[in-house]
This record gives C-alpha cells, structure tokens and sequence, in this order.
C-alpha cells in the first residue's frame, strides 16, 4: 500500500533537511511543474484528479484554482494561504504533517502559488503549534538558501515569498475568511460571500486558501499524474487519507490509508479495537463538529460521498470515539461548552443559543432538567442549523447533539427520571 504523504516520517527521527528530503525524491514535483507545465495545466492536471479539500469541506481543489482570475487590474498580487490552523477538537493530522515533513507542504505550496500566479504565501499556523512552527520556519530558509524561494526560482522568472503566521487561537479563524482577516491584523470574524476569497480575499485581492494535508498532495500529482492518485483510494474519489482515532482503544494515532478504507478496519484494525471492558457506543467520524455514527455504521466506507449517506460528514477523518463507559450527555455538553466558548459572536443565534444549550445540558448534568427541555434541544438544532447563522459555527456545533438526541435519547430520558447522571455511579 502506498502512503506518499508519510512515506518519509519517522517516529523519533528529526524531519528531514532539504537535501535528504531531495535524495529520495522531493521536489522533483515542484521541479517539473515550474520548468515544464504551464499554471493552466497544473490547474487543470488537478481538476481531472478530483483532490477534495482535506479541510473538512472537501470542496474539489483543482475548482477553487480555477475562480482565481487570470488577469488582475494594475498588476496586483494574488495570494495563496495555507490553513495549519488545526483548531478542531480531535484533529491533528496537520500537525504531524508539518513536524514530521515539512519540505512536503513547501513544495505544494510553491507548485499551487504557481499554479495561481501568486507572488505571497502565507502558512496561518495554530498559535500552540510552537515546535511546528520552529520546524516549518527552518525549512523556509533552507527553501530560500537553494533558490525555491525568492526571486527568480528555478531560472524561470517566477518570484515567490513565503511567510509564516501565528494565530490568535481562535476556533472560527480555520473558517478561511476569518482567517484572512486575522491575517490582516483585524478580528476574527468571518466574511460574508460573496465575494468569494478567490475574487477578493487577503487585502481585497484574488486568493487561495487550502489545507496542510490538501497541499501536501500537490507535488505528489504533478509528479505521479491524476490517473495515479485517483488508484490510490478505494471508491474512487481519489488518493489516500490521513485518517485518526482517539478515545478509549488500544493504539490511538494516526494512520494514512486508501480514501474508502471502512470505518470497522480504521477502529478494530489499525486502531486495535476497543479496550479491554469497553464497547463502542458511538463515534464521531471527523472531528467535533460532525454527527455521530454508531456501531451499525461500522462498514460505512471513509469518503465523503458514504459518510454523508450514512448521515455525518467525513470532515477531517480524525474520529473520536464514545464508549459505553462514557457518559453520552457529557460527552455532548463538553463539546457545546467548547464552541459556546469559541463563538465569535458575530450573530444572535450562535451568541445567544449556544450557550443557553450548554446552560441547558448542564442541568441534565445536574439532575435538574425536564422532559420538556429534550424538546428545547431539538427546537434549537434546527434555529441554529444550516442557513440561519452568518457562518457553520453554530451548525457544526449542532451535528454532536442533534445526532445524539437521536441515538442517545434515552440516556437523556435516565438523567431526567434518576434526577443525576447515571454514570456517575460506573
């Protein structure tokens, strides 16, 4: 099985430096795309292999190059951002990519700026990401000192230059828009759209914003081709995914496998199922803002075209596992009271409703809650659901309870009738 993402990282070993990243094989990608092919090709060589945002959002990468316009009046930058703002409860995928390859994601990075016809790139990285960033910013400057950054790169008159940013630590800045006004020194609040960032982005100008994992993949397809990539993955959707587990299973991590590999060999397989006295209850597929799926879900294969059948999103492909140890209910209220906590407050229904959800599940927690509150619950997942938010903040905080009022109801209905949480006394 190919893994061309990790091939090259290893446990206990520094990343690689730029010259042994070179001896076996990196940069040959970057090297064919500035030297060989025109940005129209490479746009379109990633259109035909379906690369789907590794974000979370899987929109088809090679579609957002193309809404970047051509020609931009007086000559103004276009600008390309990679997002290592991994702030999502349960995912860090990026993160081992950028500590343990970082020459990997730079060399994306300049195939895609090329690609756009950008002149300035930024990584936006998570602000607790400080031996990321140290890493990430030691292979800038190898990058600069063999000529792959800078001016004239590779002797073909393309100029590029490449910063890093630290985050202010704030959930909604992994929305793209947020993020670019953060990157501009503002609040992060997100945008309304349109314009897209594709149009109008960083400083008002045509801009690109992509995933760590998503840009890792890059080289990869310039070098290899779009009928490669697409071989890699199981049900067609296109190479392979950095999948992850957390929770109560033997082997916990991180694991890059075919797109399509089931969740059943993902959890029993590569994660060494369950320990010992534990069951699975539920699992949320793609990080916290994703709707649980349960143990009748188990053969659902891991694309983003199956997990949407099976009612969640395959998001970020990092799960995080409920055991029937666990109470469901607080495993909820600890998720609300993250993202009550994270809103921007930008609008009424994300302000005001996320916390009165947590206010309202913290009296299942203690035992004082009523019947009528489930009702409560259920009313406010659809208030705060799609296209009633100025963002997805609040309805991906929606998915974990909205999926759980319906797997889990009568764990709600024992707090109310026993008046305390049951699994206190486990």
């Amino acid at each position: 099985m190919e893994t061309p993402l990790t091939e090259h990282i290893k446990e206990n070993r520094p990343p690689l430096r730029l010259s042994d990243y070179e001896k076996v094989g990196g940069y040959r990608g970057m090297h064919k795309a500035l030297k060989e092919m025109a940005p129209a090709d490479i746009i379109s060589l990633i259109k035909s292999s379906n690369l789907m945002g590794r974000g979370g959002a899987g929109f088809p990468t090679g579609l957002k190059w193309s809404l970047v316009p051509k020609d931009v009046p007086g000559g103004s930058l276009k600008y390309l951002i990679a997002n290592a703002d991994e702030m999502e409860p349960g995912t860090f995928k990026d993160r081992y990519l950028l500590e343990g390859n970082p020459h990997q994601l730079i060399s994306g990075m300049i195939i895609a700026a090329y690609a756009i016809q950008a002149r300035k790139a930024y990584i936006f990285i998570r602000w607790a990401y400080k031996k990321a960033e140290i890493i990430i910013r030691n292979a800038i400057s190898e990058a600069y000192e063999a000529g792959y950054l800078g001016n004239n790169i590779l002797g073909t008159g393309y100029n590029l230059d490449l910063y890093v940013h630290s985050s202010a630590g704030r959930y909604i800045c992994g929305e793209e828009t947020a993020l670019i006004n953060s990157l501009e020194g503002k609040r992060g609040l997100p945008r309304a759209k349109p314009p897209f960032p594709a149009t109008s982005g960083l400083f008002g100008q045509p801009t690109v914003v992509n995933n760590v994992e998503t840009l890792c993949w890059i080289p990869h397809i310039v070098e290899n081709g779009a009928e490669w990539f697409t071989k890699l993955s199981i049900t067609g959707e296109g190479g392979t995914k950095i999948y992850g587990v957390s929770g109560r299973v033997n082997k916990p991590g991180l694991w890059e496998l075919p797109v399509g590999t089931t969740l059943r060999e993902i959890i029993e397989k590569h994660a060494g199922g369950m320990k010992d006295g534990y069951r699975l209850k539920g699992v949320i597929p793609g990080g916290a803002s994703t709707d649980f799926l349960t143990e009748a879900h188990m053969d659902t294969r891991m694309d983003f075209a199956s997990v949407r059948t099976a009612g969640s999103r395959l998001g970020t492909g990092t799960m995080i596992i409920l055991d029937d140890k666990t109470c469901p209910v607080a495993f909820i209220h600890n998720m609300i009271k993250f993202f009550a906590l994270e809103s921007c407050g930008w609008c009424t229904p994300c302000r005001e409703g996320l916390p009165w959800v947590q206010k309202i599940l913290e009296s299942f927690e203690e035992g004082t809650a009523k019947t009528e509150d489930i009702g409560i619950l259920e009313f406010q997942t659809q208030y705060m659901g799609p296209g009633n938010t100025f963002c997805a903040h609040a309805p991906g905080a929606m998915e974990p309870l909205q999926s759980g009022l319906k797997y889990f109801c009568d764990d709600f209905l024992k707090h109310i009738e026993e008046k305390h949480c049951p699994w206190r006394r486990l």
